[in-house]
């Protein structure tokens, strides 16, 4: 018998035991596996920056962010929207499996997704592979005439 997991509010840490962080492709979108599943991901978009004066204002505005507040990062293809929920914990809301769901990271974790826009940072090649192969399944979409 198949179960369909029952995904909540996932927690990623920096120091996790679980690899919950997939890569991070060129475009800055972070790869998530939702609770450390490897067969459930999650793809939300990430920080980019031009300069490292607008990476610094960036995380000093994350910093500055008092409970309950939201910090909107506005993007080409989206938003990321990043809420303080408490001392230690941020949440992103993000779609898993079709369901809307709100993944918490601790502090560290949150700066250390947002500072992989600095404008130096380079993608490893797998990580390269993670935004060929976003592309590809678009490719693969139907699309329609209008």
């Amino acid at each position: 018998m198949m179960r369909q997991p029952l995904i909540l509010s996932p927690c990623y840490r920096l120091d996790d035991e679980i690899n919950w962080l997939d890569g991070i492709d060129p475009l800055r979108r972070y790869w998530l596996a939702v609770n450390g599943d490897n067969h459930i991901k999650a793809v939300i978009p990430g920080l980019c920056v031009t300069s490292c004066q607008e990476l610094k204002e960036t995380i000093l505005k994350l910093r500055g962010l008092l409970y309950q507040e939201t910090m909107v990062i506005k993007r080409s293809s989206g938003k990321l929207a990043i809420n303080r929920v408490s001392d230690n914990c941020y949440a992103i809301q993000g779609r898993v499996e079709g369901a809307l769901t709100w993944h918490l990271f601790d502090k560290e974790a949150i700066e250390s997704l947002l500072l992989t826009s600095h404008p130096d940072w380079v993608p490893s090649k797998r990580d390269i592979e993670l935004g060929r192969k976003l592309l590809q399944s678009a490719f693969e979409q139907p699309s329609y005439a209008v």
